[in-house]
């Protein structure tokens, strides 16, 4: 879904050239540039430009993105892609959500998080659901304050203990629906065709490029 509504005339399209992945997380800008690399973009992180970390004080994915990629635009003077992106689980009333990375607290300690996530949900008792899914919010800003953004899902269970040691965050302990391994378990390229993000990059490549 992109923040221009449903008319394709009104989306921005997106030049060659450099791009600031507004993301401080390692993770993220990797799975990111591996997914920018067929489109002719320069990708270079927030982090590599020494530009601070906003707060995140929106209340939905998409806010969250939105205020990351605006800040970056304005400060690098270049279209800047930021992502928000986080883990809900239903027997927790869609939480972590949004905030999914203060769950692994200062030090991002994603052990620590998934193993919070799974005392809540057996704090619930034996028949609570595992059910969840992730949600990824992309936001594409332009300097001059334009700003497109894209939403995608992917539904899933959580398991117990993770497993696997590929992708980053709560990957090790999140089963996407019609697998049978976690996207810890999963190749690098398996996960680009089929997470959420990346269902929110394809529409942002069919709006944008």
């Amino acid at each position: 879904m992109s923040g221009e509504g449903d008319s394709p005339q009104a989306i921005r399209k997106l030049a060659p050239g450099r791009l600031v992945i507004a993301s401080h997380n390692e993770g993220k800008v990797r799975e990111i540039r591996a997914l920018l690399a067929p489109y002719g973009i320069e990708p270079v992180s927030a982090g590599s430009l020494g530009l601070p970390e906003p707060e995140e004080t929106g209340t939905t994915f998409v806010a969250n993105a939105e205020l990351k990629a605006m800040q970056a635009a304005d400060l690098s003077g270049l279209p800047a892609l930021a992502d928000d992106s986080g883990l809900c689980v239903d027997a927790l009333g869609g939480e972590p959500g949004i905030f999914s990375a203060r769950w692994a607290g200062p030090s991002r300690d994603f052990g620590l998080a998934m193993e919070l996530v799974e005392r809540n949900i057996a704090d619930k008792g034996p028949g609570a659901s595992r059910d969840a899914h992730f949600v990824c919010a992309l936001a594409l800003a332009w300097p001059d304050g334009h700003v497109e953004w894209f939403e995608g899902r992917v539904d899933g269970v959580l398991v117990w203990p993770p497993r696997g040691a590929n992708g980053f965050g709560y990957d090790a302990m999140f089963q996407p629906d019609g697998h049978d391994i976690t996207f810890g378990e999963m190749d690098p390229e398996a996960k680009h065709a089929m997470s959420h993000r990346a269902d929110a990059f394809a529409q942002l490549v069919a709006a944008v490029f």
